[in-house]
């Protein structure tokens, strides 16, 4: 949904000319955007006290309270731009690889899906939000969609299927994955079910691997200055690491 706010002389032009631009503005569908936010150059964000796990985090338009909620949890991040290869992350030494929110169509992301699809057939623990959540369907075989007119605000009920919990969550997003709420089903990465559920309209809110450690979630759990219903993910991040190994 496009929309345009004028002001001062520009709102003197009229309605109908002022719809036009807004009409001319390009659409969402088809954008390629996540090269446009990313980082220029890796940086790192060191643990919060002793340091118990090594993240490479691809930045497709990060939020800063994410590798802060990483450190809190000893776990040291490695940010990366959106154009890193599975050698940059391998690179970092990474013990868990996270793909991050950000803007665009999530078709027009094959150079990051086939990277992810690298790091599941290695068997790297993987915890993706929003965009992430979207390319980690893609990766697994799963269509998108462009929502009618999205989800935004904190407000959001979502339902945790592994635990029954519903949670207050924060949203910010106009795509979703089509997987099917009925499973778990087969993919080239072994069986997955969908995790979590928008209680307002069932739409696809998170994706949990059975058989290679991968799991994402659609919404904000990372959320400044709230909700934090959802905060025990990055907990779920460090237990699917620590479960495969890589701690210490």
């Amino acid at each position: 949904m496009r929309v345009g706010v004028f002001s001062g002389d520009a709102a003197r032009r009229g309605p109908d000319e002022l719809l036009a631009q807004v009409r001319s503005a390009p659409g969402m569908a088809g954008a390629d955007l996540c090269g446009e936010v990313s980082t220029a150059r890796p940086y790192v964000v060191p643990a919060a006290g002793p340091r118990r796990f090594t993240v490479a985090a691809i930045d497709l338009g990060i939020k800063a309270m994410t590798p802060h909620r990483m450190a809190e949890r000893g776990i040291e991040v490695h940010v990366l731009p959106a154009t890193a290869t599975i050698d940059d992350i391998v690179g970092t030494g990474a013990d868990g690889v996270f793909f991050s929110n950000g803007p665009g169509d999530p078709a027009t992301a094959d150079r990051q899906v086939e990277v992810l699809r690298e790091v599941l057939a290695r068997r790297i623990p993987f915890f993706g939000i929003c965009f992430g959540n979207q390319l980690l369907g893609r990766a697994l075989g799963f269509g998108t969609y462009k929502l009618g007119y999205g989800h935004r605000g904190i407000n959001q009920p979502v339902m945790d299927r592994t635990t029954g919990k519903v949670e207050v969550t924060a949203h910010n997003h106009g795509f979703a994955v089509d997987a099917p709420l009925d499973g778990p089903v087969p993919t080239p990465f072994g069986e997955v079910e969908v995790s979590h559920v928008c209680l307002n309209d069932d739409v696809v809110e998170g994706l949990r691997c059975l058989d290679v450690p991968a799991f994402s979630v659609q919404y904000h759990p990372e959320a400044a200055a709230g909700p934090h219903d959802a905060a025990y993910l990055f907990d779920r991040f460090a237990d699917l690491m620590a479960g495969a190994g890589r701690e210490g």
